[in-house]
């Protein structure tokens, strides 16, 4: 995160970098061409691509970034294009979207709010759907290697049953494909299309399900946020909110009211 009004000279990174203005605008001179940003745009930039930044207006501008190896780009590459090549480039120096603004923000959030364990399965997610999105333009049809026809729901079967059946433990992209036998991006792709949810958001709720059994069987919700899968006490309590709007105090005291 940063809030800036410094002028950087021409430099590179080794790495994929992509990020979210949320205030201000810059102008600056990529590998791609002279480009101008502003709030709400999403900024890119390709490994070792030279490009500089300047403010435009008198205020500073603000801006969120992230940064992937080139190693964990051309893996998802990989996946992305059904194993037909591990290269991956960032066209568009800025984007407007919201399909990549709403996929960075969840991939963000992901990264800089949840642990490496209890965050895994959301920030592959969020990291496959962004870059998919990202390579595709504004009325431009989805790459053909993408468009496929749905998987046998048999398959999706095999990965709903691998989370139904160990809700508390942590699981990864890599675990649901090879239960279906699919790569990760067809996995996560026909497993919403399936369920309404993805993967992540679905053990969430499975999560949510088993704390509320616990809470009908009295016990506290510093161990059921535990023995149900959450990071802590305050990880339970926000995904139950957003669940069922109170918290799970108050569904408690309503629980034993009754």
């Amino acid at each position: 995160m940063a809030e800036t009004r410094h002028s950087f000279a021409k430099h590179t990174h080794e790495a994929f970098g992509i990020g979210f203005m949320y205030a201000g605008a810059q102008k600056s001179a990529s590998g791609r061409g002279m480009v101008e940003a502003g709030a709400g745009n999403i900024i890119t930039v390709n490994p070792r691509e030279v490009h500089d930044g300047h403010p435009i207006g008198d205020g500073p501008r603000g801006w969120n970034m992230l940064y992937f190896d080139p190693a964990l780009i051309a893996s998802a590459a990989t996946d992305l294009s059904d194993a037909t090549t591990d290269q991956y480039e960032f066209t568009r120096p800025v984007m407007d979207s919201a399909d990549v603004r709403q996929y960075f923000g969840a991939l963000f959030d992901a990264i800089t709010k949840g642990t490496a364990q209890s965050a895994k399965l959301r920030r592959e997610e969020m990291l496959l759907l962004m870059l998919h999105h990202a390579m595709v333009g504004p009325g431009e049809p989805t790459p053909k290697s993408h468009a496929r026809t749905a998987v046998a729901h048999a398959r999706i079967k095999r990965a709903k049953a691998l989370l139904d059946e160990s809700p508390t433990q942590s699981h990864s992209l890599d675990d649901l494909a090879a239960a279906t036998g699919l790569s990760k991006f067809q996995t996560l792709r026909d497993f919403t299309r399936a369920t309404g949810l993805t993967p992540h958001a679905y053990l969430i709720q499975r999560r949510i399900d088993l704390a509320r059994m616990m809470i009908k069987s009295g016990e506290t919700l510093a161990d059921i946020a535990s023995s149900a899968g959450f990071a802590d006490q305050s990880h339970l309590n926000r995904h139950f909110v957003r669940a069922f709007g109170l918290t799970p105090g108050r569904y408690a005291r309503a629980v034993r009211a009754n």
